[in-house]
């Protein structure tokens, strides 16, 4: 699959809840080719900020040739991108990654925090039964209903306020969702869970890791994380999470 850089069209850009932006972008030619669990490099029109910054696609509309991110303000970066005004343009670099090797099988799909908005494609595409189950902080739950427009949803928030009070595995033991793969996004530690729980079920996982990168091609080694195998590039037992990732069978990482 061919990665294309183009200058891509601000569309639409709104905010969804306190720091979290939704920005949907004109880039027909990455749309034509991008597949749900992949991400896109931005780079930033202010040129003293060299490297891109990988961000996950949230939604693909390959008639309309428009991608869309849903993306957190974590830094100076991502803050700067959030006040990019519809109409203006910036330039992408993608698809990046592999995406989410889709199974015909019951499905639970998996996102927590800002890896909930990788999830929604997916959900969107799966032709299957599947149940999205979101973990979140508190009440501020967003994209909850486009997930509840395709799909079973199931919640947890860490506060309490809302569904399983705890984390998505507490929801999904507490609510009973079953089902024969599991596709994931979100922090460390929640896949840490997921991938003791999908072994502990004997159930497969494809797990998305969220990594700070910074060529978002495979070449600088910036985001590894340890695998059993071997890599063919550094001949350690390391893999590049922007190449080689960012989704991975979870039986192949260590987290």
């Amino acid at each position: 699959m061919s990665k294309k850089q183009v200058i891509a069209e601000i569309i639409r850009h709104t905010s969804l809840s306190d720091g979290i932006f939704d920005m949907t972008l004109k880039a027909e030619e990455i749309a034509k080719e991008a597949k749900a669990g992949q991400f896109i490099s931005v780079y930033l029109n202010n040129k003293s900020k060299i490297l891109p910054r990988p961000i996950s696609i949230c939604g693909i509309d390959k008639e309309a040739g428009t991608l869309r991110i849903v993306y957190r303000t974590v830094g100076d970066g991502t803050k700067e991108l959030s006040d990019y005004k519809e109409g203006e343009t910036v330039k992408i670099l993608g698809p990046l990654g592999n995406g989410f090797t889709q199974k015909d099988k019951k499905a639970i799909l998996i996102g927590g925090g800002i890896g909930i908005p990788p999830m929604l494609e997916l959900m969107k595409q799966l032709d299957c039964e599947k149940t999205a189950v979101l973990g979140y902080r508190d009440s501020d739950m967003f994209l909850k209903d486009e997930f509840e427009a395709v799909g079973d949803v199931v919640i947890s928030t860490e506060d309490g306020s809302y569904g399983t009070k705890g984390n998505v595995i507490d929801a999904i033991k507490e609510q009973g969702v079953e089902g024969s793969i599991i596709y994931a996004c979100g922090p460390t530690p929640m896949l840490r869970g997921i991938k003791a729980y999908a072994e502990e079920m004997g159930i497969e996982a494809q797990i998305s890791m969220e990594e700070r990168m910074a060529c978002g091609i495979g070449a600088c080694l910036a985001c590894v994380c340890k695998s059993k195998d071997v890599d063919s590039h550094s001949h350690v037992h390391n893999k590049r999470v922007c190449k080689d990732g960012p989704v991975f069978d979870a039986r192949e990482v260590e987290l």
